[in-house]
């Protein structure tokens, strides 16, 4: 027990969620990548992979989450190189549909995932930076915040849209955390509202061709997107096309057939039917599967996480790590809540994988960084809690020495002057305060 307690360290239960994630991964990609055995007729292949890479980023958190905390703001050069490589991608050939991954050969890497991990290290670094005491954080810390996120956010935003909304999202809530001032967080947000009422009409409206025409061949997909979401008419049974808009209409036939306790894992229908079944739309398998209560568990165990987030930030004893911590909770979390919205039909098609359960690349080995740098600040507030426990318990122990010594010397001075023999009741005296230090010990240990 000691050895796995010396082995993992950090917070316990950031530790289970991951495990019972990665576990709960396992199982339903297996389930739902029936896709990718059809078409490649290798039946462990899909699950084979998936699992070395679940394993390799495990091993990924072990190592991080033995790096001393205070190295992770070396993580602010992450940003030029990831906007260089995300320059380079956008001239790059698409693969699905989109210019996101940088084909190295033996696999491929998304730019876009290392740099809203450097996005959100530089903001925590500034607001932690800009910290005033009893204040607000300084009013030069927006300016800072929009001067290395709005070049993300455009060079993401042009073939990845919803991960741009979502880092944009993420920076919003640290910059909130971070005692942002008032007055400078209204106009943002007013401004923040008139540019996507603005982005919404003009994807909405403007011609496909015209989008084609310059380029932006991903604002079609959005506009389809869009008009598929705010369509509220009608549609007779007998008159609806299954076919035109297929991930969601089996995304809905799959949580519509779930019940209570689903129908068990490796039972899924609507997986032969989704093409992103191990990816976008694993929720919705999850559910089919798993049943309500099975997918209400999964939305517990990210709740859960960004709660024990929360209790590490509070704890931390400096503003950098609280405010790393809590950047980096507010975008899994809200990842998880964009797919998970997607997959029930509340929101259009985004495109955004469950963390640490969809069938991924580098989206799985960037998120499984991200556990380790939570647990390595986690390990960090614990060393401190225990090196503070030990002073106090030394500044304890030293007064009750120095109330020892001063009575002793004061019987003395009193069996001086009166000449009288006096017994020692010091050492009795002493037996009876390192009792009751023995008791309120036990009964702090017992609360």
């Amino acid at each position: 027990m000691d050895l796995l307690k010396n082995f993992l360290k950090g917070d316990k239960v950031i530790w289970i969620i991951f495990l019972m994630l990665c576990m709960i991964s396992v199982i339903e990609v297996f389930s739902a990548s029936s896709t990718l055995t059809y078409k490649s007729g290798d039946h462990w292949g899909p699950i084979t992979n998936h699992l070395v890479l679940l394993l390799v980023g495990t091993f990924i958190v072990w190592i991080i989450h033995n790096i001393p905390c205070r190295v992770f703001k070396v993580g602010v050069i992450l940003l030029p190189i990831a906007w260089l490589l995300l320059a380079i991608v956008l001239g790059m050939s698409a693969i699905n549909g989109a210019s996101r991954w940088i084909d190295l050969g033996v696999f491929q890497f998304q730019p876009s995932e290392v740099a809203k991990m450097a996005n959100i290290i530089v903001v925590a670094r500034i607001l932690s930076l800009f910290q005033q005491e009893d204040r607000d954080a300084d009013k030069r810390a927006l300016k800072w915040i929009m001067i290395v996120s709005i070049p993300t956010i455009l060079l993401i935003g042009v073939e990845n849209l919803s991960t741009a909304v979502l880092l944009t999202a993420s920076i919003y809530l640290m910059m909130f955390i971070g005692r942002t001032p008032l007055k400078q967080m209204l106009t943002l947000s007013a401004i923040g509202i008139g540019a996507l009422l603005l982005a919404v009409t003009t994807i909405k409206y403007v011609p496909a061709k015209a989008w084609d025409t310059i380029g932006l061949h991903r604002m079609t997909t959005w506009q389809n997107r869009i008009n598929s979401h705010l369509d509220t008419k009608e549609i007779p049974p007998a008159k609806f096309d299954i076919d035109n808009d297929a991930q969601v209409a089996h995304a809905n036939i799959a949580i519509a057939t779930s019940h209570i306790l689903g129908k068990g894992p490796g039972n899924s229908v609507q997986r032969d039917f989704l093409s992103q079944a191990f990816s976008d739309f694993i929720y919705a398998i999850i559910i089919e599967e798993l049943g309500l209560l099975g997918g209400g568990v999964v939305a517990l165990l990210y709740i859960l996480l960004l709660m024990r987030i929360g209790k590490i930030a509070r704890n931390c004893d400096r503003p950098y790590y609280a405010f790393l911590v809590m950047g980096i909770g507010i975008l899994l979390v809200m990842q998880a809540m964009f797919n998970m919205l997607v997959a029930v039909g509340i929101m259009p098609v985004t495109g955004q994988p469950l963390p640490l359960i969809s069938k991924g690349g580098t989206s799985t080995l960037i998120n499984c960084a991200y556990i380790g740098i939570l647990l390595s600040v986690s390990r960090h507030v614990k060393e401190v809690q225990a090196q503070q426990e030990a002073e106090e318990a030394e500044r304890q122990q030293q007064t009750k020495e120095t109330a020892i010594a001063w009575l002793q010397s004061a019987a003395t001075q009193l069996a001086q002057n009166t000449g009288a023999t006096v017994p020692e009741p010091i050492s009795d005296m002493q037996q009876t305060v390192s009792a009751e230090d023995t008791m309120s010990e036990k009964e702090r240990k017992l609360r």
